[in-house]
């Protein structure tokens, strides 16, 4: 199936543009090349904070607009300036976690703190298995003290998507729930979405949604995918994103984002 021309590609980064290993392939970078040699615009949106994403950045030489954060943060790279930025309101989120505690028991918590260089701020309790920086916070107060763009929630006994539907059913009316990833379900400001970052961003840009494709993987990325013009599922996707997607390229270890814009973008 030919997607058509695109002035505007969002690629997600963990599981879609980034291996599994940390690593962003030549073979991608030379597509993303292709990509900015025919005119069009690259934009990330992830769901990495500023702090958690300027590693990436660097290593792709990324110098665009970003969309941080499921959208709470829309980033300048060349500039290392923030356009926008959303926090959660903490008094909120303590609530909706005191909701969660009682009607499923203890959970683990974690907050990534707004602003450029927001530490990621973790329990001893929350099982942390990603490769990147965090605090270890002495006590729950802790997570609180500064403003924060989102929180993350682990309970036992429960998988991410049965955590994320409870966590809906019962914070519903105080704040948003997404799955971005394994043992990553998060609070958000309502209404928050990967969408409306890329949205704004677009229209920065010049370029509709119908002239947007987006890649992605895990539930935070399915209003990015309905946004968009075509959006395009990794074969590691999660099952409720192969469902809406346009179409279903290669893994991330398979250069799937490659795949694809090497057929819009022959000079890849």
């Amino acid at each position: 199936m030919t997607a058509g021309p695109f002035g505007l590609v969002a690629t997600d980064l963990d599981g879609t543009l980034v291996r599994d290993d940390h690593t962003i392939s030549d073979r991608t970078r030379a597509a993303l090349g292709a990509v900015r040699a025919a005119g069009a615009h690259h934009v990330i949106v992830t769901g990495r904070a500023v702090s958690w994403s300027r590693p990436v950045f660097a290593q792709l030489g990324y110098q665009g607009l970003a969309v941080c954060s499921q959208g709470a943060q829309v980033y300048h790279a060349g500039e290392d300036r923030l356009l926008t930025s959303v926090t959660l309101d903490r008094a909120v989120a303590q609530l909706a976690v005191e909701k969660m505690v009682a009607n499923l028991g203890p959970v683990a918590l974690a907050v990534s703190r707004a602003g450029l260089d927001g530490a990621v701020v973790v329990e001893p309790e929350y099982d942390y298995r990603l490769a990147l920086p965090v605090r270890t916070a002495a006590e729950r107060a802790e997570l609180w003290a500064e403003p924060i763009l989102k929180a993350y929630v682990q309970a036992p006994g429960l998988d991410d998507d049965e955590l994320a539907a409870r966590a809906r059913e019962i914070c519903a009316g105080l704040v948003d729930i997404t799955h971005a990833g394994p043992g990553i379900v998060e609070l958000l400001p309502q209404g928050l979405a990967k969408s409306i970052g890329l949205s704004l961003v677009a229209r920065r840009l010049g370029v509709r949604a119908v002239g947007t494709i987006a890649f992605g993987d895990m539930p935070n990325d399915l209003s990015m995918l309905r946004w968009a013009g075509h959006g395009v599922a990794m074969a590691n996707a999660h099952p409720s994103l192969k469902a809406v997607a346009d179409e279903v390229t290669a893994s991330n270890d398979e250069d799937g984002v490659a795949v694809v814009l090497e057929r819009l973008f022959p000079a890849a």
